[in-house]
């Protein structure tokens, strides 16, 4: 019989393996390299220096820069040093912070994008879907077991990014002699994660929404089974994991707010004595913050988790507010 229902949906209580949703120590290496600016060593920026958060368009990757010349509005283009050489970013807005919190590893805007940056700008994109077709092709030539994700042109130095994904190493010695021979300029060919493929291209994931990674931060954290279990998830591989393969990145962002509310409420399986019964808690619903318990006596109630505190190691009943009581079964 086959592990699926009729209607291609794994059941919930299936017993699989989930541990290749987890990055293994290769992707986050990958992923903790990024494909962002070298900020370089400027030294710390003192409070009261204008501080701008940028955006690189082919990543799509945030950071954070100094510019000590007039105010730059949002949407404007600066010409920033990268660790791939100088190149064209987006000012997202300017970053309020304290006083007393300096800044280090930061980048430092050259000057606002001229006329002639934008409109070579603009050539160098039309230029990077020509040069991303050619590179498939050779790359099916080769047959080489590599996914072309992006193509960038750098604004004022003679070199072509090329971002790929690949489940293991690629020897592409020979591709790069091919693109250099095409394009007669300097070849930079970069392997990223599957999750860093997820935050360069975007798209919509399973709650409707724009991917995480693209839209709310692009800032990759580490995301563990373990928080799925905490957050009450059921492990099934098509539930908990995104497009990209791995699981999904608002586990990571919820995470704390899970863990937070936990330890202030007791678990499944708790027994509580109230009202001169014994009961054991069956239910925990963090979201709605109830708790269902039942009795030995066969009783079910819902109570609010506000209604817990735990007192010399031991949870008890403070104010119960009973929303439904029925016998069990």
């Amino acid at each position: 019989m086959s592990d699926q229902d009729d209607d291609g949906i794994l059941p919930d209580d299936i017993d699989e393996d989930i541990s290749a949703l987890e990055d293994n120590a290769e992707e986050q290496e990958l992923e903790s390299a990024g494909i962002a600016v070298e900020t370089g060593s400027h030294g710390p920026v003192e409070a009261g220096t204008p501080v701008y958060r940028l955006r690189l368009f082919y990543s799509n990757e945030t950071f954070l820069a100094v510019y000590k010349g007039d105010p730059l509005p949002p949407t404007s283009m600066v010409l920033v040093p990268t660790r791939y050489g100088r190149d064209l970013a987006q000012v997202i807005g300017p970053v309020h912070r304290n006083s007393g919190s300096p800044l280090s590893d930061i980048a430092w805007i050259e000057r606002p994008a001229s006329k002639d940056d934008l409109e070579q700008a603009a050539y160098n994109r039309t230029q990077a879907q020509d040069a991303f077709q050619i590179c498939k092709e050779k790359i099916d030539a080769h047959r080489l077991e590599m996914k072309l994700v992006s193509v960038h042109y750098l604004l004022e130095e003679p070199k072509i990014l090329f971002f790929f994904t690949s489940e293991s190493r690629v020897d592409f010695r020979e591709l790069v002699k091919d693109l250099v021979n095409i394009f007669k300029m300097r070849i930079e060919l970069r392997q990223i994660g599957v999750r860093d493929e997820a935050r360069v291209v975007g798209g919509l994931g399973v709650c409707g929404r724009c991917y995480c990674c693209h839209a709310v931060s692009d800032k990759l954290r580490p995301v563990s089974i373990k928080m799925a279990k905490d957050q009450n998830l059921s492990l099934n591989s098509m539930k908990i994991s995104g497009p990209c393969g791995r699981l999904l990145c608002c586990l990571s962002y919820e995470h704390n707010f899970y863990s937070e509310a936990r330890r202030k409420i007791p678990q499944e399986g708790a027994r509580i004595n109230y009202e001169d019964s014994a009961w054991r808690v069956t239910e925990v619903n963090v979201v709605m913050g109830q708790l269902r318990l039942s009795s030995e006596e066969g009783r079910v109630i819902t109570v609010p988790a506000s209604s817990f505190e735990k007192v010399e190691g031991r949870w008890r009943i403070t104010k119960a507010t009973e929303h439904a009581t029925e016998p069990e079964g």
